[in-house]
């Protein structure tokens, strides 16, 4: 995420560049918005290599790659006890079905997930909403306590 696609608190929508140079629109929530507002502080007090200034997230000083994303929701996952392999790939997943349980439409779900074809999206179609919910917001509590703890950005 550019800084430029992140106009807080004016915005409840960002612009994300996925696989493929895809761009596309995602809603952002209040609560995302206040974590970001105070990782802002943080994050600008450390030295930033010219030319990634615009970059959100930065690690070392240049942007996060989804490689390193990968590994800190793997190294979290485990320090919180979870057995199940979680991946960025998990809350996507588990950010379209709370999408399509909420009454999204799935045209607009496929949008905001960068699928070419629609029967892509409608895979989500089949998912329960008791059993990813449950899980989703499970995981979600014990990784948000831990980089609480960690202080990791």
């Amino acid at each position: 995420v550019i800084l430029n696609d992140l106009t807080l608190p004016e915005r409840e929508i960002i612009k994300v560049e996925g696989k493929g140079s895809k761009q596309r629109l995602v809603p952002i929530s209040s609560r995302a918005i206040r974590e970001l507002e105070l990782y802002f502080p943080d994050r600008n007090e450390g030295l930033i290599k010219p030319g990634y200034e615009d970059f959100v997230f930065i690690s070392r000083f240049e942007k996060i790659s989804r490689i390193m994303v990968f590994h800190i929701i793997k190294e979290l996952a485990e320090q919180t006890g979870l057995k199940k392999t979680i991946s960025p790939h998990t809350f996507r997943h588990s950010f379209a079905t709370h999408l399509l349980e909420g009454g999204a439409n799935l045209r607009a779900i496929q949008c905001m997930l960068g699928h070419e074809s629609i029967g892509t999206t409608e895979i989500y179609t089949t998912l329960t909403a008791a059993d990813y919910g449950r899980k989703f917001w499970n995981i979600t509590l014990e990784i948000d306590i831990k980089i609480r703890e960690m202080r990791f950005f």
